[in-house]
């Protein structure tokens, strides 16, 4: 069974530009491989955030403004993924638990998000994350 972990990875958001400025689209099913059912950003960070996993959704995480830190882990292996271009994405599967760190002044911080928000589709401790990766 492959681990969520590998299957995390950076999305290139098509972007076209001009003397005006910027304008990337992220587009579900041409750009991102799921539907999009919820989008939301954080902004005015002041400490880190994250500590959950998603038991069954999918997300891209955009840092549209600033910088900050993934540290992702499967339970096994963990990776670190900085954030700090806005034509860059990150694609994150579920089951995949989460920390955000080194989060710079300013930064504002995109996902789009393949579920509706349900507090029960999240494992909030990484305690109970092991718990459910490895149910032994």
């Amino acid at each position: 069974m492959v681990s969520p972990l590998g299957l995390v990875r950076p999305i290139a958001i098509p972007t076209v530009g001009d003397d005006r400025g910027a304008l990337s689209a992220v587009e579900a099913g041409q750009t991102i491989p799921f539907p999009i059912r919820r989008v939301f950003y954080m902004h005015h960070m002041t400490a880190e955030r994250g500590g959950h996993a998603h038991r069954d959704t999918d997300q891209l995480v955009v840092c549209v403004a600033g910088s900050l830190r993934l540290d992702l882990t499967d339970g096994t292996d963990t990776v670190s993924h900085r954030l700090d271009d806005p034509a860059q994405g990150l694609f994150i599967p579920a089951m995949v638990f989460i920390d955000i760190r080194d989060i710079a002044p300013g930064t504002v911080c995109l996902v789009l998000a393949s579920t509706h928000y349900d507090m029960g589709r999240s494992i909030r401790s990484y305690a109970d994350y092991l718990a459910a990766v490895d149910p032994s």
